[in-house]
């Protein structure tokens, strides 16, 4: 298409080009003439006669003979000049038809997908804070029921419920204006504001219960039991670890480097963050005991962000295990699945024949893979027989949408540990294709939930790279009132657990937000 347009130009520019040739050709020959017709007067040929005054001078005549030879040299330069300005009006006029033409030759440009400046910005800005809250609340509340129960902390639940579902509404918002809808700029420029409203509207449900949850946890009044129950989940998590580091071990040996390669380093950084949680959750016991009940209630839920992210980093590695398992022994029955759904096409024509010949050509791939005895990803096989096959005939129902189910929920779940775990450097983009992605597949969209949960990782991976870790250690200082960085403060900022500017003195955000924080979030 795009070369067909091509020629489609370069057809209706020839009899322009010619257009401006001729003008060109025209006042040049012009010129020339008036140039040559001068000298054609002069030397041995009489003169023209010219009419005039019988008493006229020798010095009026020599005056009038000057005259005559400027308006001589003037006259080509005002042909060629007028020459060039009907070749410039010729060029003004195609270019303004070129840029007001609807036709298939020339089409008026769609509007941008995204139009950059402050609006853009503000509205990515904002979704990146409001997930982060969201994502700090959901973390948080999980200390308290453990300690109070499910009951106890309903209310909050239906607040964390409420400012999902404010966020969700933000995120699809997003996606639609990624995608170019609406079109029309000043649609676009209030969807952008509706994008902001709605953050800010999640944000304000968890502003409204955050009395009542502080009241509820009671830290300022003392962290003893809350303290318990965050050092037991560290101790259980700390074994966890261990037995996740053995299992990673046991994926690499079994299969192919790509089936593991989502969780790892891992385990790497689930020892990080609990690594911070054990100097956070002393200095909120040294606090405590000291009587000064806000330091240790502050240190303490820093320690509580860092145990939910290694939570989250484990138990990828535990569910990766499941996944690889679960995907190993649905392989077969999804070869034999793909061979049913190919057994109705095979004798018809059309399209049909091109669809089973890439079929064929994929299951035959697969098999010699399987049966190769190298190592090789379970996940990925499948997903490779389920596109194969797509769409199958027999819709939601059988082996091949089960296998595409589980491909769809392991990417899915593969690019939220992720932007989990770095959110400190992830933007928007990112966090926009996840959310999508996660309601894709919570309608029973597996092939766009997988695709968009593909897309996620890749943005998120690609903005950890760019930006990096947006802490930077202060260089040593002899000044003894300013606090020594405590050990894995870098994986906490990175994990957006704390902020970048000011990590030692911060706390998560969560319900009771975080006051005063000035970092600009990644967009």
């Amino acid at each position: 298409m795009t070369s067909s347009k091509l020629r489609g130009r370069s057809r209706r520019a020839g009899p322009q080009v010619s257009v401006r040739v001729v003008l060109a050709v025209l006042g040049g020959a012009t010129g020339i003439a008036w140039l040559v017709l001068p000298g054609m007067t002069t030397g041995t040929d009489a003169p023209v006669a010219i009419t005039g005054p019988a008493s006229a001078s020798p010095a009026a005549a020599r005056a009038e003979d000057g005259t005559s030879t400027a308006a001589d040299l003037v006259l080509p330069l005002v042909a060629a000049g007028a020459a060039g300005a009907l070749a410039g009006y010729g060029y003004v006029r195609r270019v303004r038809r070129a840029r007001t033409r609807t036709t298939p030759g020339g089409s008026t440009p769609s509007p941008p997908r995204t139009e950059p400046g402050p609006p853009d910005d503000r509205s990515r800005a904002a979704l990146v804070a409001a997930d982060d809250r969201v994502r700090a609340a959901r973390d948080e509340l999980g200390f308290p029921r453990m300690l109070f129960g499910a009951e106890a902390v309903a209310p909050f639940a239906g607040a964390l419920r409420e400012a999902e579902g404010e966020l969700a509404a933000a995120f699809r918002m997003r996606q639609r204006y990624d995608d170019g809808v609406p079109e029309d700029p000043a649609a676009r420029r209030q969807a952008l504001a509706g994008i902001v409203g709605r953050c800010a509207e999640a944000e304000r449900r968890l502003d409204a219960a955050a009395d009542s949850f502080g009241r509820l946890r009671g830290l300022e009044q003392g962290v003893g039991e809350a303290l318990g129950v965050a050092e037991a989940r560290f101790r259980e998590l700390t074994g966890r670890t261990a037995a996740a580091e053995a299992v990673l071990g046991e994926l690499r040996e079994r299969y192919a480097a790509t089936a593991s390669a989502s969780v790892t380093g891992y385990v790497e950084q689930a020892k990080d963050r609990l690594v911070f949680a054990t100097v956070r959750l002393n200095q909120a016991r040294q606090a405590d005991d000291s009587g000064h009940p806000e330091e240790a209630a502050r240190h303490l839920r820093t320690a509580e962000g860092a145990v939910a992210q290694a939570a989250v980093l484990v138990e990828a590695v535990e569910r990766t295990a499941a996944e690889l398992r679960e995907a190993a022994g649905l392989i077969p029955a999804a070869l034999t699945g793909a061979e049913a759904e190919l057994a109705p096409l095979r004798d018809t024509g059309g399209e049909a024949v091109a669809h089973v010949l890439h079929a064929d050509g994929v299951l035959s791939s697969v098999r010699r893979e399987l049966t190769s005895d190298r190592p090789y990803d379970p996940v990925d096989m499948l997903r490779r027989v389920v596109r194969g096959i797509s769409p199958p005939v027999s819709g939601q129902a059988g082996v091949l949408a089960a296998a595409a189910r589980l491909t769809a929920r392991s990417s899915t779940a593969s690019a939220a540990d992720f932007v989990a775990t770095h959110r400190g450097a992830v933007g928007a983009a990112a966090r926009t294709r996840l959310a999508e992605a996660q309601r894709l597949l919570a309608a029973g969209d597996s092939a766009g939930a997988d695709a968009l949960a593909l897309e996620a990782r890749a943005l998120a991976e690609q903005d950890v790279r760019l930006q990096g870790n947006p802490y930077t250690p202060a260089p040593p200082v002899s000044d003894a009132s300013r606090p020594t960085p405590t050990a894995g403060t870098a994986g906490a900022v990175l994990g957006g657990i704390l902020p970048a500017d000011d990590p030692e003195n911060a706390h998560p955000a969560g319900f009771t937000g975080r006051p005063g924080a000035s970092e600009t979030p990644p967009v």
